[in-house]
């Protein structure tokens, strides 16, 4: 058991370096010796993990569609956005996030491994359809529709904040994306309870962060 935590420990820090690298040099600029030198492995670790370039960056799109941090709430409504708000809260401070993004928008990248916005896409057109079985959706919406809408939206948001950077972070104008968004497919009486403030996920950090098995904390739901 020992190794095997060792084994996974080793191909995690492999993956954040690729992470680092690609999303500094971009894939094609990006070299094995430049990767190995971040992760401080020998060649042979790494190539025990991963047989090329090729799937390491497979490996770092795996990591890209993550819900961590997301607590079960009230509403669906207000997961799909609080797994929006933590991402564009992780994205800065994780690498690997980052590098999934710019392999995702590569386009010679995405020839070669595609991307992850159909899981993406997969994800909120599921946490959409929950919302309306459960009647927080206007009648015209379609779950799977907005949801591509969504993360076409979200990565345009995320891309002209990296090209046209303002005071205002990634998270304050994915929240003001939702605050336009959420009117035109939220009843009334859910849109009024739904919480896409700016500082949410810094909260729900805290919240997943208190709930850790250690921490004395008990895994719950954010107020709305």
């Amino acid at each position: 058991m020992a190794q095997q935590e060792r084994a996974k420990r080793t191909r995690q820090v492999i993956l954040e370096a690729a992470g680092i690298v690609f999303d500094e040099c971009g894939y094609e600029a990006a070299t094995i010796s430049q990767i190995l030198a971040r992760a401080d492995v020998t060649r042979g670790a790494l190539y025990f993990h991963f047989s090329s370039k090729e799937d390491l960056a497979r490996g770092v799109l795996d990591m890209a569609v993550t819900t961590e941090g997301v607590l079960p709430q009230q509403f669906k409504l207000q997961e799909l956005a609080d797994t929006s708000l933590l991402l564009a809260h992780r994205m800065p401070r994780e690498p690997l996030l980052r590098a999934a993004l710019r392999l995702s928008v590569d386009q010679r990248a995405r020839r070669m491994f595609g991307t992850k916005w159909p899981e993406w896409i997969t994800v909120g057109a599921g946490l959409l359809a929950e919302a309306k079985a459960r009647g927080e959706l206007l009648a015209h919406v379609d779950p799977y529709e907005t949801s591509r809408f969504l993360v076409g939206a979200w990565t345009g948001v995320q891309l002209v904040a990296e090209a046209v950077p303002q005071d205002d972070s990634l998270v304050h104008e994915v929240s003001l994306m939702y605050q336009m968004l959420l009117p035109n497919i939220a009843v009334p009486a859910v849109l009024a309870r739904l919480d896409v403030a700016p500082d949410r996920p810094l909260r729900l950090s805290e919240a997943a962060a208190a709930a850790r098995p250690g921490t004395g904390g008990e895994a719950g739901t954010t107020g709305n």
